[in-house]
């Protein structure tokens, strides 16, 4: 710990010798004509020898900007820039005193405005309406960085270990190359795949549906899209990597990808194989796929371990096309295959907590699972007109999987008496295939926001399994007779699903629009489930067990009725959807040759207000109340036995009600580029006036009866907000933040049939650094702190609580030149493992590589788990249960890998020395 000190102390140091000699330059800008201040103009000094952004800023509402900026003694060139605007261009001999330059004045760019095209050197930030835009070559990263390396050089920007994006303060959940998706929408092929030296922009705005994107409708999502352009000059040409390892107790890890860039053409290909948990394609610059290779920082929860449960070996391979097969008709495929082979040998012991007296479980199992998977996606767009556009996206997907388990079990009273006890084997195949389709469809009228929308959506599954068990029970109170199954089971299932969507949207003036339609949807399961016992005379399964076969048919038909209404003006936007669902809900079942029938028609409404206010360019905030209503399934509503687990028999409850559920939220997000420093603050709360829960109750032996009840009165409130600043000096980068996240939540519930209230507080503050000396060294401290407490009424026990601690450092040093050392070091601490077991654990990764052939080639030797300390051991609390359980995991390993990369892009010159600079630094003001 006093090392990390020293470490933080050296930095505040460094910065604190470096901001002796700072000037600050301020003025405003304003429109030559009107005299109006321009909001959100980019104002940044370039290097007048070769165009090097040093500094830039934004202006306020007021046009007023402020540069805090060191000394320069050399010529520098003041740039303003706003779109629609000539760029303002002063030259500077020198920045060596505090400067105002007053007021600035810029000339409407009237050839821009009719569509001529002028060259001008692009600003590093750009506020276009609802979409901030970066210019990538403004923002120097190492040479050969991928795009994720880029976007942590961004001002508001955070990327935390597990590859979760942020801006200002809202999460990126889609991410798309030059406006298409790349292998999929959440993003980790492009981040960590795609080299940031190809990237011209990163576009961030409110992420909308494929419905909202079609009709121009505004964002209702609290969420983010990132697209990201490729240079022109690069979007012709591969580039690839190439890498194969291997080290002790026989790790392997191997991968390929390769992209080849056309113009409007894109298509990659990737594979990847090993056995080291990475059942992914996303690979870290200093780790490469090594699971585990970065710690999450800052994470929460209530248990605690290294690399989940078991030994994954995974293979992967597939392709992603983009092209524009003819005017105004784009097209994009993906394909991905996959097959895991997972190991593991679990020990658990349970404590369950019950009103008439505690009973304990243990359990040892072993377990072998493998999947395979084949995924096809295809995306295809046609603008059929200026005014009509419509869009498919058909999706299959195959899989296959197998698993063998073996398990023993026994439970125990408080004074340690035998209550059961079982020994089970059990083999299954199982077999799925699922296309679905969302087609798309808008017309657009001459009158602004009048447009018809239409989206038709189908999803059809068909899944079977065979099941081999072997199990006996015995029960050693009440009498009980023994339970010996030797059993082949077949189940299919299927279950299609169809919805048609029509809105007519019609402004009423230029700030009000009003919207109506209906939805219609119809869904079909079926769930036929055939048991057979051995028969010893045929030596065959051919005895049908009809206690445990059943036949099950689902039909769920409604029509929703919608209205809805927007308001907009100036910086408020009001939103109100409601619509009624009309829902006839038909069961059948065939059990025990006894049909039972359970028809429902349910009239539910749903609504949902949405207020979003913009104070400036840089705040927002936003309200939003839901009220929703949903069905049980149909398994929760049929009073049908399922006797499948021997130990726990499970009954429907015809007279269910649906869940009822009003959900609130309060968002403020705040981010200033003058000064690169951002917060966040929400306020959330859920309140149930109904809620379907399970119920359970104990016999002697401990066998349990299962059914479903309503509850009401429950609720979870949630605030925090998280605070960041960027600060860069020279070859000095700081980046800095903390965040605190809380919870409070009254639950109930049933233990043995007697009804209990549970209480619970959650608090997790984090705080977290990270620094950049130039290219040459990155240290990225960071803490996390979860403490999490329970109070139980009319309960066994009273309550419980505990604190779970998390110290990180992970360092990279890219001195010297060629040799790159990677280090990630974990601390936790967890209160609630068990007595007898270590409550705290390290674990250490350290990679170092030497690039060679001018860094086209890498050789690497990577450790993982250098103290050998990673924690297998976990536990559970929850108010019925206190669960300890130990599994097999990833323990320390050497690892020796090749990498070799290989690129040819058009119009590419050779990297300078000591920065990653691109061409294309001119960007059309006409584009933009």
């Amino acid at each position: 710990m006093s090392k990390l000190y020293f470490c933080l102390l050296f930095l505040l140091f460094c910065f604190s010798v470096n901001a002796q000699e700072e000037y600050v330059v301020k003025g405003t800008v304003l429109d030559v004509n009107t005299q109006i201040p321009l909001e959100a103009a980019t104002v940044y000094f370039s290097n007048v020898k070769d165009s090097t952004v040093l500094e830039y800023t934004t202006t306020d509402k007021n046009g007023l900007f402020k540069i805090s900026s060191k000394k320069y003694e050399k010529p520098i060139f003041l740039k303003i820039s706003y779109i629609g605007y000539q760029t303002y261009v002063e030259e500077q001999k020198e920045i060596s005193e505090n400067k105002d330059f007053g007021k600035l004045y810029l000339l409407e760019n009237v050839n821009a405005l009719a569509g001529v095209t002028i060259k001008s050197e692009a600003p590093p930030i750009r506020v276009k309406k609802d979409t901030l835009e970066f210019h990538a070559g403004s923002f120097k990263v190492r040479p050969d960085s991928n795009v994720e390396t880029l976007l942590k050089q961004l001002p508001g920007f955070e990327v935390d270990s597990d590859g979760k994006i942020t801006v200002n303060g809202k999460e990126v959940t889609q991410f798309l190359v030059n406006g298409k998706t790349f292998f999929d929408r959440d993003g980790a092929m492009a981040l960590k795949n795609l080299p940031a030296e190809i990237i011209n922009k990163i576009q961030v705005s409110d992420f909308k549906t494929k419905k909202e994107e079609l009709s121009k409708q505004e964002s209702t999502s609290d969420y983010s899209t990132i697209n990201l352009t490729i240079d022109e000059k690069k979007n012709k040409g591969f580039f690839g990597k190439f890498l194969g390892g291997f080290g002790t107790d026989e790790r392997y890890e191997s991968s390929m990808v390769m992209n080849f860039f056309n113009n409007k053409q894109k298509i990659s290909v990737l594979a990847s194989s090993n056995n080291i948990n990475s059942s992914g394609f996303s690979m870290d610059e200093v780790f490469d796929s090594m699971g585990g290779g970065r710690n999450t920082r800052g994470s929460s929860g209530s248990t605690v371990s290294g690399s989940g449960k078991g030994i994954t070996q995974s293979n992967l391979a597939g392709f992603n096309y983009t092209d524009e097969w003819m005017k105004d008709f784009d097209a994009t495929a993906s394909y991905n295959f996959s097959n895991t082979n997972t190991e593991n040998a679990s020990k658990s012991k349970q404590t369950n907590l019950l009103p008439t007296g505690n009973f304990s479980t243990e359990s040892e199992s072993k377990s072998r699972d493998e999947n395979t998977g084949n995924k096809a996606n295809l995306e295809v767009e046609y603008k059929i007109n200026p005014t009509t556009r419509i869009s498919v996206t058909p999706k299959l997907n195959l899989s296959n999987s197998n698993s063998n388990s073996s398990a023993e079990n026994f439970s125990r009273d408080g004074d340690d008496a035998l209550l059961n006890e079982s020994i089970s084997k059990s083999y299954r195949e199982n077999k799925s295939t699922n296309f679905g389709n969302t087609i798309n469809f808008n017309k657009a009228f001459q009158k602004k926001s009048r447009n018809l929308s239409f989206v038709f959506t189908n999803n059809n599954t068909r899944s079977g399994s065979d099941v081999l068990t072997e199990s006996k029970t015995i029960f050693h109170q009440d009498g009980q007779s023994d339970d010996v199954r030797n059993q082949m089971s077949n189940n299919e299932n299927t279950n299609d699903s169809y919805s048609a969507d029509i809105e007519y949207t019609e402004p009423i003036t230029d700030s009000i629009r009003i919207r109506f339609g209906a939805d219609f949807d119809w869904t079909n399961g079926m769930k036929d489930l055939k048991t057979f016992d051995f028969n010893a005379d045929s030596q065959s399964y051919s005895v049908l067990n009809e206690s445990l076969t059943n036949f099950i048919t689902s039909r769920q038909n409604s029509v929703s009725p919608k209205v809805g209404i927007t308001f907009e003006k100036n910086k408020f936007t009001f939103n109100l959807n409601s619509s009624t669902s009309i829902i006839d809900f038909d069961n059948h079942s065939l059990y025990l040759n006894k049909v039972i029938d359970l028809n429902k028609k349910y009239v539910l409404p749903y609504g949902r207000a949405q207020i979003r206010y913009k104070l400036d360019r840089s705040k927002f905030i936003t309200l939003r109340y839901d009220y929703s209503n949903s069905l049980p399934s149909s398994s929760q509503l049929l009073a049908v036995e399922n006797l499948a687990n021997p130990l726990n028999t499970i009954i429907g409850n015809p007279n269910l009600n649906p869940n009822e559920k009003h959900s609130a939220n309060v968002n403020f997000r705040n981010f200033d580029f003058r000064t690169r420093s951002g917060y966040t603050l929400f306020v959330k709360g859920d309140y149930n006036n109904s809620e379907v829960i399970s119920i359970s109750v104990y016999d002697a032996s401990r066998k349990r009866t299962t059914t479903y009840e309503n509850i009401s009165g429950t609720y979870a409130t949630a605030i925090g907000g998280n605070w960041n600043q960027s600060i860069k000096r020279e070859a000095h980068t700081l980046r800095y933040g903390i965040g605190l996240n809380s919870s409070y939540s009254f639950d109930k519930g049933f233990t043995n049939g007697v009804l209990y209230s549970a209480k619970s507080l959650g608090i997790t503050p984090r705080v977290y650094l990270n620094y950049d000396y130039g290219e040459v060294l990155t240290i990225a401290p960071s803490y996390g702190l979860s403490y999490n407490e329970s109070k139980y009424s009319n309960y066994v026990t009273s309550g419980s609580a505990n604190v779970v601690h998390r110290i990180n450092l992970q360092t990279t040093s890219y001195w010297p030149k060629n040799w790159v050392f990677g280090n990630d070091f974990g601390y936790t601490y967890n209160s609630r493992i068990a007595s007898g077991f270590k409550k705290d654990f390290y674990l250490w990764n350290t990679s170092l590589s030497y690039g060679f052939f001018d860094k086209n080639m890498i050789a690497k030797v990577k450790v993982y788990d250098v103290l050998n300390q990673n924690q297998n051991f976990s536990r559970t609390i929850s108010a019925t249960a206190i669960r300890d359980e130990e599994n097999t995991i990833l323990k320390r390993y050497a690892m020796f890998s090749l990498t070799y990369k290989i690129q040819d892009f058009s119009g590419m010159k050779k990297l300078p020395k000591g920065g990653n600079r691109r061409e294309g630094s001119r960007d059309a003001m006409g584009e933009n």
